[in-house]
């Protein structure tokens, strides 16, 4: 059992109706180019089952559920899960969780895990415990596909100042290492109220994903460098993307 409270830096922020302004680039089409290269490399079996772990408002589930795949997506915001189930439907579901508390076992064929959802926790024994989670609600031999941050590119070419107008907002964005944490403090002021939000994300490599795998019993099959499913380089690789396998071995 974890006995430590949630950090509230990511309830409040995700939450807030300004992460999704600051963040409203992404783009839609780039997401669903992504999920059409995975499917494709993964070819699963008509109506797998996914499992989309830290879902946001629902766009990669969504979208997933278009293509003919039963799909749960998870989140710890009600607000962005009160969202994404404007779009339920009977093989398309969405909960409010927590990633490192979520108790389902041998349940999906694949657990999807993106955009650097994850290392936000103070504690390695919390990344052990969500990884932990993933490994069992894998069905023996599902495939978890992380998509993160190349840790290693980021912090080599660390922006520490900018600033960005969105909406008429003018976001003050500052970044330090800290810790071992990428540290983004967001500064903004909106209809004559000054805000600041925090964000902090681990700066996880592939050394230490290994580690969380293979504790849990996943083993690597692929990785690459981003969305277009190239290989990874360290030095040069925007995303650190990986493929593994459950070997669910006693």
């Amino acid at each position: 059992m974890i006995k430590n409270k949630v950090s509230t830096w990511f309830e409040n922020w995700f939450d807030s109706p300004y992460y999704h302004i600051l963040y409203k680039h992404r783009n839609i089409a780039e997401a669903e180019l992504f999920i059409d290269k995975l499917v494709d490399f993964l070819n699963p079996p008509i109506h797998a089952s996914f499992l989309d772990l830290a879902c946001g408002k629902g766009r990669h589930s969504i979208y997933l559920n278009k293509k003919g795949f039963n799909v749960v997506g998870m989140d710890l915001s009600p607000e962005n899960i009160s969202n994404a189930k404007l779009e339920e439907k009977s093989n398309l579901k969405f909960y409010v969780e927590d990633m490192r508390l979520f108790a389902v076992k041998n349940k999906f064929d694949f657990v999807i895990n993106l955009f650097t959802s994850f290392g936000y926790f103070d504690s390695e024994k919390d990344d052990y415990a969500t990884i932990n989670c993933v490994s069992k609600a894998l069905n023996t031999n599902g495939l978890f596909v992380i998509d993160f941050m190349n840790a290693h590119k980021v912090i080599e070419n660390l922006v520490l100042h900018e600033v960005k107008i969105i909406d008429g907002i003018e976001f003050e964005i500052t970044k330090k290492i800290e810790n071992n944490f990428i540290v983004k403090r967001i500064q903004f002021f909106d209809q004559g109220k000054k805000y600041n939000f925090e964000e902090r994300v681990k700066a996880i490599t592939l050394f230490d994903f290994k580690k969380y795998l293979e504790v849990n019993k996943l083993k690597i099959l692929y990785l690459f460098g981003n969305y277009n499913l190239e290989e990874f380089q360290i030095s040069t690789s925007n995303r650190l993307i990986i493929i593994a396998q459950a070997t669910k071995l006693d």
